[in-house]
């Protein structure tokens, strides 16, 4: 495992600490099919299918985690997520939502509703 998969990993771990305080219920990590990957899949406390990319950066150097979460990424996840309700089909009838948490030194931030659906 690479250094940034490792680091990857372990911010993945805080977001979905972050997101279980909130109250979903996780139902994958690090999903991976042939469109893309998902960091994390969960259930929200009203119930949508809450499909979340997680980004880090040790400080805003180089950008601001979120910036890095571009239409292309927005793009791949959409695909991606079209591609796991195909193929769980038990999450259909849910709605669906797109996050994104950014993790800066010890900040979060988290997006609800950060992108639509990009076919």
């Amino acid at each position: 495992m690479t250094d940034n998969r490792k680091k990857g990993s372990f911010h993945e771990t805080i977001a979905i600490e972050y997101l279980k305080k909130k109250g979903h219920r996780i139902i994958a990590r690090n999903e991976l099919n042939k469109f893309g990957e998902i960091d994390i899949i969960s259930v929200s406390p009203d119930g949508k299918l809450v499909f979340t990319e997680v980004k880090y950066r040790k400080s805003a150097k180089r950008g601001y985690p979120l910036e890095a979460v571009t239409p292309e990424k927005q793009r791949r996840i959409s695909r991606a997520s079209a591609y796991y309700l195909n193929s769980h089909r038990e999450y259909l009838n849910h709605q669906i939502r797109y996050d994104c948490i950014g993790i800066i030194g010890d900040e979060i931030k988290h997006i609800e509703n950060a992108f639509y659906y990009v076919g």
